[in-house]
């Protein structure tokens, strides 16, 4: 009977001694974010102008292969481009693809000139002949990180 109750102990202590801990990496000012919004949301508040201190949640689709300067989102079911303010933090270049992510900053409705989308192909590691088919501008979403997390289990 002894022996069975040190048995049952040692298994208790053993099951409530494991630890599910979330492993997170921050990169530049991010604060714990408490009240994440769905992208449609973020979205549907767009007018006139650029809406500030936002809180999105996606996954990391790819990273500049050359800093990390920026990064490409999965966030529901649209794509946002990231970057860092004031280039003053990078984020790992390798490894982080698919992992959950949380960004604080602003997002913006942008227009991204042939310049800069050719720059970021370059980056990327596209083709000479892949650059020289970038031969007009894009509309899409922006967002200036200041702070980013990612969940690295």
């Amino acid at each position: 009977m002894k022996y069975h109750f040190l048995i049952l102990l040692f298994c208790l202590l053993t099951i409530f001694s494991c630890k599910n801990e979330i492993h997170i990496s921050t990169f530049g000012s991010f604060n714990a974010v408490t009240d994440l919004e769905k992208f449609s949301s973020v979205i549907d508040k767009f007018s006139l102008e650029n809406i500030d201190n936002n809180n999105l949640r996606g996954e990391i689709i790819n990273v500049c292969p050359k800093k990390g300067c920026w990064m490409n989102l999965k966030v529901d079911e649209d794509t946002v481009f990231v970057k860092f303010k004031d280039y003053g933090f990078f984020v790992p270049k390798t490894g982080v693809e698919s992992k959950l992510v949380f960004i604080s900053g602003n997002i913006s409705k942008d227009t991204i000139s042939v310049k800069r989308l050719r720059h970021y192909a370059e980056d990327a590691g596209k083709s000479s002949y892949e650059i020289e088919k970038i031969v007009k501008p894009e509309f899409k979403l922006s967002f200036l990180a200041d702070g980013v997390a990612i969940k690295t289990n």
